[in-house]
């Protein structure tokens, strides 16, 4: 068995590349795609599980279906940096649902988020009442997505 640097060998590989397609994908109908019999697949699939590498299963949702078509990118610049404000903007981020990602930035400002929304009018709701509200934001800049060109996970 061959391992790379990340202890995870070309079959591990081939697993994770094909449940990032399907999800859904039966043991038996993964372990047909990867040239693998069905129990040393399904003895690897458990083990990425366990290890945390397959970090669980969800449902992808088409967001404009769902009324959640507008995608704003907001840097954030804070009054504080030391970990306490750090600590606090973090815990207090993942309060807003409208929040899809959060990144700790290395760079002119803090953090840059991810907003979904309904509309401008709701993103402005957002940014203003809870955006800019939450602990230590000093400024904010939003960027408007016109269209999502690539939009994959790993």
């Amino acid at each position: 068995m061959q391992l790379n640097d990340s202890g995870l060998d070309g079959f591990d590989r081939a697993i994770l590349r094909e449940l990032s397609k399907n999800g859904r994908i039966s043991v038996t109908a993964l372990a047909e795609k990867i040239g693998l019999s069905k129990s040393p697949t399904q003895a690897r699939l458990k083990r990425l599980e366990a290890d945390g590498i397959i970090m669980g299963y969800r449902a992808l949702i088409d967001p404009v279906r769902v009324g959640r078509e507008h995608v704003a990118f907001v840097e954030v610049k804070l009054t504080d940096t030391r970990e306490a404000a750090l600590a606090a903007f973090n815990n207090a981020v993942r309060q807003v649902p409208e929040v899809e990602q959060c990144h700790m930035i290395a760079g002119d400002f803090d953090y840059l988020l991810k907003v979904r929304t309904g509309s401008m009018t709701d993103y402005r709701e957002v940014l203003g009442e809870r955006i800019s509200a939450l602990p230590h934001v000093s400024q904010t800049s939003t960027y408007v997505a016109m269209q999502a060109v690539v939009d994959a996970a790993l």
